[in-house]
């Protein structure tokens, strides 16, 4: 017979094989769904501003690029370790999209698996761990902050988020002051990717109620009188310093979000719109039906909508209140939901959109914690548990991540993604406007402009799709309904340099000079670092033989753009017609320099060498 010690050590052999198996199944899975990413393209929304049209991205790993991502606000957040994670990985892709797809992957793989490390090693149950982690991994909703590169904010801050809980779990076990602090360090790491992880605290103390029962474990070291005093001091003594870099953080994300081109909507209509969409978040948790990446905001909800939507957050509420001290995970899991989604409900406004799948990240491991501590609870018996939940354990989990692989293919193109959105959404004028962007970008003038008028329908004071439409129409030659859309988007938008800069260039074209003068003028006036503007605008006062202003603009535009090749061209071919030779000659050899395939250059050169002589 074996002694107890051999069969406690042979469970413990066999608990040790089953956590490695589950964390190989959790790698393996998760990549099998994810992996088409790898041959995923860039898309128009936000991934310019992220990675493609920008320059400091494109700059690589540098001192003056790090500077810049510790200072910038660019994008509407103070991200400084998102932007260094994309700048080390243009180091390594440059603009191959699939590199970048491939880093937010393994960031989502490395949160899985700390998730199912957290919660077996703080409940030990590793089947109930398994399913959290599982359904972290593999639901559909989570497809956007994975397949999406502009969403490196969300993997990179999950990433330090799942850190910080585990590395909190080991300081709870044996406290100390150094593990202390490196759990404040990863915390602010999580910051510095995403604000959103401001929630982490509240988090913290939600893993203290349940499954670590630290407040349980202290109160039993006093008296049921000081109890109710000491508990919450001693709790925010011990938090205070997340909550103090909270409030930090917190500012400087209401400062870098302030955005005052944003339609801002009435306070009531974002109270109706935060009930709903809590509500509608947790419908697709159960059926991730017609998911997009563009929710339209309604301003006119339904109230009974509204009222649906309130009567059932209270009634869910109200329960899980009622029994907590039997069921505390059920109480646990719906503050989680709560807490995390809060911040990005929408009663603040930070955008146009109602809602966004990418919200719901880290606030459905809240549910799925509800989901794998309660459902057990309707089975009595260990044994007949696993009998009856495992079966379609298995299966929930199957299903996730067929529809996540389905739902992760619409992520291929810009194309792909915009016309499910539209198929997936009623009355999405900028799902319309980004898919005739796109169609403009493959030269389907005529289909970009469709798109742009059923923007234009739904929505009739959005500046930019007039600006866009405007854009179709010059490509067409269609001049008058051109300039017509600039003008309407400059009403709308009184200091859009861009629009007047476009004016300027149809006229230029239709060579009416002055006009075109008047309009670069506005430009500059608004956008005083407009080199393209400067440009132009040369290239206007030379065709009405006022050589020294063009000269001064073709000057203000190699100030502000030192490489400019057209530039230098355009000065020395002026400098040439005045007779003043030398400077011709400097301006075409600097030309050859920066651009040595120029053969006007060359020409313009060997004849002003010849006047020369």
């Amino acid at each position: 017979m074996l002694s107890q010690t051999n069969i406690a050590f042979q469970r413990k052999n066999m608990h040790g094989t089953f956590r490695l198996i589950v964390y190989f199944v959790l790698t393996v899975i998760t990549l099998a769904v994810y992996w088409q990413v790898n041959h995923f393209d860039f898309i128009n929304i936000d991934d310019p501003v992220y990675v493609t049209e920008n320059i400091h991205v494109q700059s690589g790993i540098t001192l003056d690029g790090i500077r810049w991502a510790f200072s910038t606000t660019h994008a509407e957040f103070w991200h400084p370790l998102t932007w260094l994670s994309l700048m080390l990985d243009y180091q390594f892709y440059g603009l191959n999209a699939g590199g970048y797809h491939l880093t937010n992957l393994i960031l989502h793989i490395f949160s899985t698996l700390m998730l199912f490390w957290l919660f077996r090693r703080m409940t030990q149950k590793m089947w109930r761990s398994a399913f959290v982690a599982a359904f972290f991994a593999l639901h559909p909703l989570h497809v956007e902050s994975v397949a999406w590169i502009a969403e490196r904010k969300d993997v990179l801050s999950a990433f330090f988020f799942m850190l910080t809980l585990c590395l909190y779990v080991y300081y709870t076990e044996k406290p100390d002051i150094k593990k202390y602090l490196l759990v404040v360090f990863c915390f602010a790491c999580g910051l510095m990717s995403k604000p959103i992880v401001v929630t982490l605290p509240v988090i913290l103390i939600l893993l203290d109620y349940w499954p670590l029962s630290r407040l349980q474990s202290s109160s039993q070291k006093l008296s049921e009188a000081k109890t109710a005093l000491k508990i919450p001091l001693w709790q925010l003594k011990e938090k205070t310093p997340f909550f103090v870099v909270s409030v930090i953080f917190s500012f400087i994300t209401f400062y870098a979000q302030y955005r005052p081109t944003v339609i801002h909507f009435p306070l009531i209509s974002r109270i109706a719109n935060a009930l709903v969409s809590f509500v509608t978040y947790l419908g697709k948790t159960f059926w991730p039906y017609d998911l997009a990446v563009i929710y339209p905001f309604v301003e006119q909800i339904p109230l009974w909508h509204v009222l649906k939507a309130t009567l059932l957050i209270i009634v869910i509420s109200t329960a899980v209140i009622t029994m907590a001290k039997r069921l505390p995970y059920l109480l646990m899991g719906w503050i989680w939901y709560l807490v995390t989604i809060l911040p990005v409900i929408g009663i603040i406004q930070i955008n146009s959109q109602a809602m966004a799948d990418r919200y719901t990240y880290l606030p459905l491991i809240g549910i799925s914690i509800m989901l794998a501590w309660g459902i057990p609870l309707l089975f009595s018996g260990e044994d007949l548990r696993k009998k009856i939940l495992l079966p379609p354990g298995i299966a929930s989990v199957a299903i996730l991540a067929i529809l996540t692989w389905h739902q992760c293919g619409y992520w291929e193109n810009n194309t792909k993604l915009l016309n499910h959105n539209l198929h997936s959404t009623k009355n999405n004028f900028l799902a319309h406007n980004n898919l005739g962007a796109v169609l403009f970008k493959e030269g389907k003038i005529e289909e970009s402009i469709d798109h742009y008028n059923e923007a234009i329908r739904v929505k009739q004071n959005i500046a930019v799709t007039y600006y866009n439409r405007g854009n179709a129409y010059n490509k067409l030659g269609q001049y008058q309904r051109a300039i017509e859309d600039f003008n309407e988007a400059i009403r709308q938008k009184p200091d859009y340099a861009e629009a007047y800069y476009n004016i300027g260039t149809i006229y230029a074209a239709l060579g009416r000079y002055q006009l075109a003068i008047d309009n670069y003028n506005q430009a500059v006036n608004i956008k005083p670092d407009y080199a393209e503007a400067y440009y132009n605008r040369g290239n206007s006062y030379a065709g009405l033989n006022q050589y020294s202003l063009a000269i001064a603009d073709y000057n203000n535009t190699i100030g502000l753009s030192p490489n400019d090749a057209e530039a230098y061209y355009n000065r020395g071919t002026i400098y040439a017609a005045l007779g003043r030779y030398q400077l011709a000659i400097e301006d075409f050899k600097k030309v050859i320099l920066l651009k040595p395939d120029f053969e006007g250059a060359y020409q313009s050169l060997q004849m002003v060498l010849a006047k020369q002589q």
